[in-house]
Formats: structure tokens, sequence, C-alpha cells
């Protein structure tokens, strides 16, 4: 029987699904948004290191007024995010897709240091993370993002 990490459909690469983090660190997650805080939000990251969505929200919310602090975030998320796809049997190729939840801290990391990279001007790194977006998650520009059922 095939685990959450290889999955086939037909033809198509393997899919990687990663492990869902637990509802402790998604309360203290939601509990940091709702205070707003980079303060918050970099506690979350601090108690739980290896949590991507962590990452990728402190990426987000210094965008705008630290953007070099938000690439900073970005990539450690980014890194963190290929070790955990390594460990959920990952190797390299095949697809890491939105629809499942548990990924999308990963690829939120990823297009934010896309965002972030052409910000502070690395447009071949830019061009990179955008192609790799495309790879993981051939459908990634139809993503819904508003949390609606797909």
């Amino acid at each position: 029987m095939a685990g959450m990490s290889d999955i086939r459909l037909g033809n198509a690469p393997p899919e990687t699904v990663l492990p869902p983090f637990s509802a402790e660190a998604l309360q203290a997650l939601d509990e940091a948004l709702r205070e707003g805080g980079r303060g918050a939000l970099g506690q979350v990251a601090a108690t739980w290191p290896r949590f991507l969505a962590a990452w990728a929200s402190l990426a987000e919310i210094c965008e705008q007024d630290d953007p070099i602090a938000a690439y900073a975030f970005a990539r450690t998320g980014y890194h963190r995010g290929l070790d955990a796809l390594r460990g959920a049997g990952w190797r390299g190729s095949g697809y890491v897709r939105w629809q499942h939840k548990a990924n999308q801290g990963f690829l939120r990391c990823l297009d934010a240091l896309r965002r972030l990279a052409g910000a502070i001007g690395e447009g071949d790194e830019e061009a990179r993370c955008a192609m790799f977006l495309h790879q993981l998650d051939p459908d990634w520009d139809r993503r819904d993002t508003t949390g609606a059922p797909q």
C-alpha cells in the first residue's frame, strides 16, 4: 500500500504530501496571526522551527516593511521545507500540490522567496522559484487560496 508521500496518478510523477503539523502549533499560529505582530509569529517559529506556515507568515507580514528580513524568513522556510519533503520521501522531482493543506506552508515560502528575490533585484532566483512552483504544482496559477472546498 502506498503512503501519502508516494501517490501516483497513472503515468504522472509521484506526488509528495507533507505530514500535517500539530493542532497546538496550528492554534498558536492562528492566535499569532490574530495578534498581527511579528513578535508573536517569531515565537511560533521559535517554538516549532519546522513549522513551515510560521516561516511563510513571517515572510508575508514583513514583506512590505522589511523585505530583507522577509527574504530571510522565506529562505529559511524554503530550506526547512526541502528537508521536510526529503523526509517525506521526495527525491527531487514530482508534485507537491497546493490542494494538500500540509504542503501550503512550503509552497507559500517558495512563492514568498520568488516575490522577495524579485524585490531585491535577484531576477535569476525569482525566475528559478517561479519555474520550481510550476514544476511542483502545474495548477499553481489556478490554485484556490480562499480556503474554499475544491
